[in-house]
């Protein structure tokens, strides 16, 4: 019989978070059937929504159970969402960290409590994860930023909003943008955080619209943060269209903006995919005890504009793969 997928769709602190995880005493079953835990930093943002959905259609697959939690991107509630796993008795555990550093006590206690645990997206800097599965968030800095050379042909002013600090995509992505766009012509004239919220790069970008006029591009560590920018251009009376504009994560509005002409371009990094294999990797090891073959994965990043938009991963109805 298939096995019924789960949803934790908890709010509120850390103890309601307990409270309404301990309603529910059952976990890893005498039966045998697999339940895993899932924790990703917000579903708010529609990167995790869909790579949620891709666990979850796997799991219906691989016929095992999914109990999915949002941290609602606060590390302390995704380190008591991991506790209460532990104390569920999951068979394994997903997770895409909040922060690399912030969450090293979590994977630490899975491995105390002998629980398997799979990174997807983004790391963690300590403990013992069986495989990570990511795509190589360097390659997608450096290709964002070999996009937006071509474009300028090596010359201009760019503007570039980082992610949240402390998370390893914000730390690699910037990393790859910079060891294209410092060995040429082209000025990095602001470089500030909108911690990877559309909020947060409209007001940033706003902002820093009210000191520089004098740019050609705009480059962002997601998308939710470059259409954010872009908004700010527009009610800034910046013709976006005569603006070099990078995002990254090619989500479903960002592609929609690229088909209008009102972006230029967002790197996509395949998180449907991602999430599947690291399941699937977790599954096999919970019924074989065979470690995987490696302890990494990592997906290369393709920048999508309109000349290719067919390439990326389809964001809507979920589909196997």
């Amino acid at each position: 019989m298939k096995r019924q997928v789960v949803f934790a769709a908890l709010i509120g602190t850390a103890a309601l978070l307990g409270a309404g995880l301990a309603g529910c005493q059952r976990a890893a079953q005498d039966d045998g059937r697999i339940v895993i835990g899932m924790t990703v930093p917000s579903l708010t943002h529609p990167f995790f929504v869909h790579l949620r959905d891709n666990v979850v259609d796997e799991a219906q697959q691989l016929d095992v159970e999914i109990i999915v939690v949002d941290a609602e991107d606060v590390a302390a509630k995704q380190m008591s969402i991991v506790e209460d796993f532990i104390a569920r008795r999951v068979d394994g555990v997903v997770i895409s960290p909040i922060g690399a550093d912030a969450l090293v006590p979590a994977i630490e206690a899975l491995n105390k409590a002998s629980i398997p645990v799979v990174t997807v997206d983004r790391k963690v800097s300590g403990g013992q994860v069986l495989v990570h599965v990511g795509a190589d968030n360097v390659e997608g800095g450096r290709a964002a930023a070999r996009f937006i050379v071509d474009q300028l042909a090596g010359k201009g002013r760019v503007i570039e909003l980082e992610g949240t600090p402390g998370a390893s995509p914000a730390i690699d992505r910037k990393a790859g943008f910079h060891a294209v766009i410092d060995a040429t012509d082209i000025e990095v004239i602001a470089s500030q955080t909108a911690n990877f919220q559309r909020a947060n790069g409209q007001s940033v970008m706003e902002n820093l619209l009210q000191v520089h006029r004098d740019f050609q591009a705009v480059y962002a560590a997601n998308d939710e943060m470059m259409l954010g920018a872009v908004e700010a251009m527009e009610a800034n009376k910046v013709d976006a269209a005569q603006v070099v504009t990078v995002g990254y994560d090619a989500i479903p509005d960002a592609l929609s903006y690229i088909r209008a002409g009102r972006l230029d371009a967002s790197v996509e990094q395949y998180p449907g995919r991602q999430a599947r294999e690291a399941l699937r990797m977790l599954v096999a090891h919970l019924r074989t005890g065979a470690p995987p073959e490696t302890d990494e994965v990592y997906i290369k990043p393709v920048v999508i504009s309109a000349a290719n938009l067919d390439e990326a991963e389809d964001k809507g109805v979920t589909r196997a793969q």
